[in-house]
């Protein structure tokens, strides 16, 4: 007989009564390759709402994650071979308003949901059911363990080689990703130092079970940790880079491991990297029987799953604080709108935030009653 249901229709979606699709949404777009995010990166107006296939689901963004690395995205650093215009932003959390018939045995409409993906910085982002996280409630509490949380979490756990008792020095603590690894190295029974710039950041990293907090900005880390930690630390989970990197180098215990998150002092440089003063590395690691490995997030997507999971039951447990900052305390307030993603993105760099960057997207939402 004939078939159930005709697909050949391309703009057979499932839609929910009463909730509006408009058909022109705002974005982001990188219009011109920069480290500058405010040059690179355009705000579009007019942009037609996207359409979900088959087995995608059209999420409306409700929170979406601000990343350092958004800036090496803007600068065409991840992919040579792609050229603007491009979408930005890698990270949302929304509701799911339209969908595919065959995304529909798993997904509904209405349903909440976070995903990685590039393209997040607009009110609209389609994306592949199988790769959309099912939760529990719109909160950017859950955006915070994305692609931050994940990071730290895998890297952790395949790089850190963490048991009682060992040291464990986090760069930028305070920061999105920092957060996390000063968490699950407390939870792994870790002494975790944390480097962070003001005492507010590190009043935060206290309460979070940080046992020694270094303010630079107050104090000589390099000093701190020769006196305090004169055998050197076991891990150091580096984000910051330059002199830094070196002084974590300098800091390594013997059989110490070094694992390069990021090194964001360098992403605003044209280059795109902070120069080091690497060439007693050889002999350094030598005498030390020490590693230096990096992280980047796309080559674990196997471990991902796993990772995304374990996290989530910790934060419903109670276990893990998932600190948000939505620029409460910046100079022009919150962040809130497309339009505050480039002050956000400011922030960061500014070296202001506690814990992860996050913007709101409001939404003038149709009653649902």
């Amino acid at each position: 007989g004939r078939p159930i249901l005709d697909m050949s229709y391309s703009r057979h979606f499932l839609d929910f009564q009463g909730s509006s699709i408009p058909s022109a949404m705002k974005k982001l777009v990188v219009t011109a390759l920069s480290p500058d995010f405010r040059r690179a990166v355009a705000l579009r107006r007019e942009v037609p709402v996207p359409l979900p296939g088959d087995g995608e689901l059209l999420v409306r963004n409700r929170f979406v994650g601000i990343n350092a690395s958004d800036i090496n995205y803007s600068a065409g650093r991840y992919d040579t071979s792609v050229k603007p215009p491009f979408d930005v932003g890698f990270e949302g959390v929304g509701d799911v308003v339209a969908l595919g018939l065959s995304a529909s045995a798993h997904y509904s409409v209405g349903q909440a949901v976070a995903y990685v993906k590039a393209g997040s910085f607009a009110e609209y982002t389609v994306v592949p059911a199988k790769e959309a996280v099912p939760l529990p409630s719109v909160k950017p509490e859950f955006l915070t363990l994305m692609v931050s949380g994940a990071t730290a979490y895998i890297s952790l756990k395949e790089m850190g080689g963490l048991s009682e008792g060992k040291k464990v020095l986090v760069t930028a603590a305070a920061g999105g990703t920092g957060q996390f690894a000063v968490q699950l190295a407390k939870a792994a029974k870790c002494h975790v130092i944390g480097t962070c710039s003001s005492d507010e950041k590190g009043g935060f990293l206290k309460s979070i079970g940080c046992d020694r907090v270094i303010n630079y900005k107050t104090e000589n880390v390099e000093s701190v940790l020769r006196k305090d930690y004169p055998e050197g630390v076991d891990v150091v989970y580096e984000s910051v880079g330059g002199k830094m990197f070196d002084l974590a180098v300098n800091s390594l215990a013997t059989k110490g491991r070094l694992i390069v998150i990021g090194f964001i002092t360098g992403y605003q440089n044209p280059t795109g990297i902070e120069p080091i003063k690497a060439e007693f590395l050889p002999a350094k690691l030598l005498k030390k029987s020490a590693s230096i490995q990096g992280f980047f997030l796309n080559h674990y997507f196997s471990e991902y799953k796993m990772a995304l999971q374990h996290l989530l039951k910790m934060y419903e447990k109670g276990e893990l604080v998932c600190e948000v900052d939505l620029g409460d305390t910046s100079p022009e307030g919150k962040f809130i709108g497309l339009e505050s993603v480039f002050r956000a993105v400011d922030y960061m760099y500014m070296g202001k935030n506690i814990g992860k960057i996050v913007v709101e997207l409001p939404h003038s939402v149709n009653s649902k009653l």
